[in-house]
């Protein structure tokens, strides 16, 4: 019988794997997965506690993400621009006599403006770590946590005059300000006032809880602070409160239709049922949310952008791409796509958030941020004081750069780039970090089993860049391995990785994310690079017209800008108010007319579409010195393309752009070369285009006559 290695020999041979085993762990594994986990847990932030399903992404608290690049300069704008300055100018922001300071829940002003507003105003203090800002947001934090009377209440003490039923909607946007305090700070005042006034809610009867229009829609804000609360108390009677809020809640699970058709509740009360669905389990209420989604895109969506042509209502038969949206409802979008993000891992959320901020947001507001318009439409030619209604659902001034219109986009605008740049990372059940939004940025994070803390620095030009750059830097010796997720967007079908400047095989699906676990050293790099190309897009739905894209980017024709300055008082839409002594010069607003014909249609290379992504010469620019890529003049890419002239498509009786006709068209002009710029660096637009004949299937454009 052979005699038994001695105890000194296994542990020669330990010592002489042991560099093998640590080189096997640093070069770890990559996989290519639909979905992270759904069965683990994440060590080191708060997810879903059961009986809610678990939690697929977890947001990183406010701040732990810094905008970097074309971002942060969106940021500094907002913060010096409206945003920033709103305090100074808007009536409902004045603090005296305002009810969310009072204590009583009396006073002049306490609806929706002040936690519209504050809900961005201070996350974008977490992310650019702002000191001033977060003095001005504290006051407010201050005086909702002061607020709360003796029943549990909070806020300002809205009453219907019908029935005398209390208005809950100002207080579900108040949550959301109460829960980014609590994450940044650890206040714990924010979790009594929560748990005291859900158990406040818990005791209205049901009749007299969520009554009248809009709260009724928009409960399913409510549903998501109530499940926030829960997971960090762990009540059982908040479960109790969820169920009753979803039942008093519009259904927004009705098969083949929806609740309500305006444009701000369809973006975010849509997400309901999915919200609900962390409870009950059932899949049709996933499935509900999904349905919302594409049955309003289906009706009212057929046009680039990522939006519907909502206007303030949608109307059957109002279909064509100069409908336009709020500037509520593209931040709105954002934040739902966001929060989806979370309860699915579904990389379509994020494809979906890219498509809504790159596109449609940018251009809703001046390149300085210091005013915005109410509208924003995909083909939107003049930007105006006029009066657009029928033609739009709403009568006033709604195409008009105003800093003093629009009350509700006025204040609520501020929400969508800092929780875009709050969302670019997420933390992952299996204790990792995903890269869910991209762009320049920088994360830190605890990960790994031990909760070390790393910081990954994202270098990139993205959506104007094709490659990413992560580098990641280990704080401590706990930082070891952790999986590191990256999202490949659907519209990528040749994605690639390397580690460290060495490439690594990875079949990257497009709409999936590429796993890699390692253990990571410090200064370790990973680059991922998404190739862009031309797409080219066919509205059947919508006389056949196309758009174009490059990559994530949705390009619309470049048409000449020409501002002129105007009263901001004499534009303000009929419900605008202002602070007493407002210097109205220093707030400005703006009308915008072409100077450059806008009614072209393209010249494709194959009418069959096989060959029509070659009609267009992609062209590459110099990155601007002030990084803000979102002008004409700033675009970093461009691309032009063959057109010809509609003489017949002009401005309709509205003061519109005509509606599009069945395609392809005849035109008899001569050939012309037109140049592209991102859609979202154009405040005016053409983004979907009629196609012009070349064979013998061919329309004639004659202008409509609708709704003149």
């Amino acid at each position: 019988m052979a005699k038994s290695p001695s105890r000194l020999f296994w542990i020669v041979l330990a010592l002489a794997c042991a560099p093998f085993e640590s080189a096997v762990a640093r070069a770890g594994s990559l996989t290519i997965v639909e979905r992270p986990p759904a069965g683990a847990t994440n060590a080191h932030y708060t997810g879903n506690r059961a009986p809610l399903l678990p939690s697929r992404f977890i947001a990183l608290p406010p701040g732990a993400v810094r905008a970097k690049g074309w971002l942060l300069e969106m940021l500094h704008r907002q913060r010096d621009g409206l945003c920033g300055r709103l305090g100074e100018i808007s009536a409902w922001l004045q603090k005296e006599d305002n009810a969310w300071l009072g204590g009583d829940g009396l006073g002049k002003y306490g609806w929706e403006e002040v936690p519209y507003w504050l809900k961005g105003y201070q996350l974008m203090g977490c992310v650019l770590d702002d000191k001033k800002i977060l003095t001005g947001s504290g006051i407010w934090i201050e005086g909702a946590l002061n607020s709360q009377r003796e029943d549990g209440d909070f806020g300002p003490d809205q009453r219907f005059k019908d029935d005398g039923t209390r208005d809950y909607w100002a207080n579900m946007i108040m949550l959301f300000c109460l829960q980014n305090h609590y994450e940044h700070t650890g206040d714990k005042r924010v979790l009594e006032l929560m748990t005291r006034y859900f158990y406040h809610q818990l005791a209205v009867p049901d009749k007299k809880f969520l009554t009248h229009y809009w709260q009724r829609m928009r409960g399913g804000d409510n549903l998501y602070s109530v499940y926030w609360l829960y997971n960090r108390t762990g009540d059982g009677k908040l479960l109790e409160l969820a169920e009753k809020i979803h039942r008093r809640t519009a259904s927004w699970a009705i098969p083949g239709t929806l609740p309500n058709w305006h444009n701000v509740n369809i973006a975010q009360c849509f997400r309901e049922p999915a919200t609900h669905y962390l409870q009950t389990h059932d899949e049709r209420e996933l499935r509900a949310t999904y349905a919302n989604f594409h049955e309003i895109r289906k009706r009212f969506g057929q046009a680039p952008g990522g939006m519907f042509g909502g206007d303030e209502n949608s109307r059957p038969g109002y279909t064509d791409p100069h409908q336009a949206t709020e500037t509520c409802g593209f931040v709105e979008q954002m934040l739902s796509d966001q929060l989806l993000m979370q309860i699915t891992g579904d990389p379509f959320w994020a494809d979906h958030c890219e498509d809504v901020a790159f596109n449609s947001m940018p251009a809703s507001m001046m390149p300085d941020m210091r005013a915005l318009r109410y509208f924003t439409a995909p083909n939107m030619v003049v930007s105006d004081a006029q009066n657009h209604a029928p033609g739009i659902q709403n009568r006033g001034p709604f195409f008009m750069m105003n800093p003093f219109s629009s009350r509700c986009c006025q204040h609520n605008h501020s929400t969508g780039w800092p929780y875009y740049a709050k969302h670019l990372w997420l933390a992952t059940p299996d204790n990792g970090l995903c890269a869910a939004l991209y762009s320049a940025s920088e994360a830190t994070a605890r990960v790994g089993a031990k909760g070390g803390t790393v910081r990954v620095i994202e270098e990139t030009l993205y959506p104007f860049g094709e490659r990413i750059l992560f580098t990641i830097r280990k704080e401590g010796a706990d930082a070891a391995a952790f999986p590191l997720y990256l999202r490949v967007p659907a519209w990528c079908g040749s994605a690639t990785v390397s580690i460290n400047g060495k490439n690594v095989p990875a079949a990257a699906t497009p709409g999936s994310y590429i796993r890699i676990e390692r253990d990571w050293r410090d200064n370790d790099t990973v680059t991922l690079d998404l190739p862009m190309r031309v797409a080219v897009r066919e509205w059947t739905q919508n006389h056949n017209s196309v758009s174009v894209n490059y990559g994530p980017l949705t390009f619309s024709l470049k048409i000449g800008e020409r501002y002129e300055r105007r009263d901001s008082v004499e534009t303000a839409i009929r419900d605008s108010r202002w602070q007493p002594g407002v210097d109205k010069s220093k707030w400005p607003s703006f009308e915008i007319f072409p100077t450059t014909p806008w009614n072209y249609g393209l010249l494709l290379d194959d009418g069959a579409g096989v060959q029509r992504e070659k009609s267009f010469d992609v062209q590459k620019l110099a990155w601007p010195e002030n990084n803000f890529p979102f002008t004409p003049d700033s675009v970093p890419i461009r691309m032009t393309v063959r057109a010809k002239k509609i003489p017949q498509w002009t401005l309709d009786g509205h003061g519109l752009a005509g509606k599009l006709q069945p395609g392809p068209v005849v035109s008899r002009e001569p050939e012309e070369t037109v140049t592209l710029i991102p859609m979202g660096a154009a405040r005016l637009r053409i983004s979907a285009f009629p196609v012009i004949a070349v064979g013998d299937a061919a329309h004639a454009w004659t202008p409509s006559m609708e709704h003149k």
